[in-house]
């Protein structure tokens, strides 16, 4: 029985990491295909594209906000199994099926993660985003070195028996941003806020 509601809980991780909450927000507000807008991200940095910032603080929210809950309540049944079911979530935000598979970047979402299975580790990564997205005003500079930690902080806080899922989320988020990586090399990424041209 208890393999049976394990499987269940992969199931359902898989389909609350998938709500795409950019998508419904800015659909619901009358902004249409958020994927037809700048990068064509359903993620809450895209949504700021929009000019709407009450929208974007919203879609970051709860894109965060499922990755802890999913977590917390894991925690409360099979704690045993809350990182697979971190990995789950960030993979259906990654990798939705109501969007043909094609999802955000998962930073908010892992850190929504992280803050749920350590919160000492998530307010960490969420603290060297800040930082460095303030000095820099580059989310994705921001996200590639706050996520790119992730394992370092992992050991540092001793958490190191899922080290291997910080390391699958790191991987999958670093991949998801390969374009970013384009243009943060050529110098041309553009900064909070700002408009991205194709």
């Amino acid at each position: 029985m208890n393999l049976y509601l394990q499987l269940s809980f992969f199931i359902i991780a898989y389909l609350l990491g998938s709500i795409p909450f950019g998508y419904v927000l800015t659909k619901l507000a009358g902004y249409g295909d958020i994927r037809a807008i700048g990068s064509g991200n359903i993620g809450a940095t895209n949504v700021l594209r929009t000019g709407n910032k009450i929208l974007a603080f919203f879609t970051l929210l709860l894109d965060g906000g499922k990755g802890a809950v999913g977590i917390l309540l894991t925690q409360q049944i099979f704690p045993e199994i809350a990182p697979m079911v971190g990995l789950l979530i960030l993979i259906g935000h990654l990798f939705p099926v109501w969007l043909d598979f094609k999802g955000g970047k998962g930073v908010a979402t892992a850190v929504g993660i992280l803050l749920g299975l350590a919160w000492p580790v998530g307010l960490a990564v969420m603290g060297i985003w800040c930082l460095i997205a303030f000095a820099t005003r580059t989310s994705s500079l921001a996200a590639l070195i706050a996520i790119g930690l992730a394992p370092a902080f992992v050991i540092a806080f001793g958490e190191g028996e899922w080290m291997w899922m910080s390391v699958c989320m790191m991987m999958l988020i670093v991949s998801r941003h390969g374009d970013n990586i384009k243009r943060l090399l050529a110098g041309n990424e553009p900064k909070i806020g700002a408009s991205l041209d194709h």
